[in-house]
């Protein structure tokens, strides 16, 4: 009698805008579905504002769609594959669909500044593997960010400046918001060995940390 394939499991990786999640998930050499292509549409009426200015605040949960990111995500655990927006960032606007096949792949990456969100709801519908969270340094990150927005046009430079100086302090609250979802805060090299320590079937997801250990992962 064949033994049944292991179950299709996701490793969510969060952490900052620029913290270098595509690049890792690319390295990694497994699927991706990238979770900011849930992002909403410039005009949907629900889309938070940054306090005290008229910017639309695209670093809030709010301006994300959960329920359809966790929808695609159950989809490709359960089935191997799922249809998923295409999401241009310079328009804030869906331009298409594409479909996303991970077949027979046991594990699968999904990539995004809000998957720390949906951490818990992953776990209980039983399809997470691990979750991580890419910390660095604050200036780097500003550095890497301001550098990829630019080059590929996807806001005004002012914008680009507002936010980027925005996210530089807030940073380190950020990542310590992430770890308190139950993201565990890494390098790229921790990163990339527990990705290769859950493809060999190998990771054991641990419990989110308390707000005193999360405190001190802050120091």
């Amino acid at each position: 009698m064949s033994s049944q394939p292991p179950p299709t499991r996701v490793v969510l990786l969060s952490g900052p805008s620029g913290s270098g999640k595509s690049s890792l998930a690319a390295r990694s050499g497994l699927p991706v579905l990238r979770l900011d292509d849930f992002y909403k549409e410039a005009d949907d009426p629900t889309l938070p504002l940054v306090t005290g200015t008229t910017d639309i605040d695209w670093d809030s949960p709010a301006s994300w769609d959960a329920d359809a990111a966790v929808a695609a995500v159950v989809e490709l655990c359960r089935t191997g594959r799922t249809t998923v927006p295409v999401y241009d960032i310079a328009t804030s606007s869906r331009i298409g669909r594409e479909s996303l096949a991970v077949e027979r792949t046991p594990l699968f990456v999904a990539e995004g500044i809000f998957a720390a969100d949906i951490i818990t709801r992953c776990q209980d519908l039983d399809v997470l593997a691990d979750a991580l969270c890419l910390r660095g340094r604050p200036s780097t990150t500003f550095r890497r960010r301001l550098l990829r927005d630019l080059r590929e046009g996807r806001k005004s430079v002012l914008f680009l400046l507002r936010r980027g100086w925005r996210l530089m302090r807030a940073e380190r609250g950020i990542v310590a918001r992430q770890t308190t979802l139950g993201a565990h805060p890494c390098d790229k090299a921790e990163a990339l060995g527990r990705l290769a320590a859950a493809a060999a079937g190998r990771c054991r997801r641990s419990p989110a940390p308390t707000a005193g250990e999360a405190a001190r992962q802050r120091t």
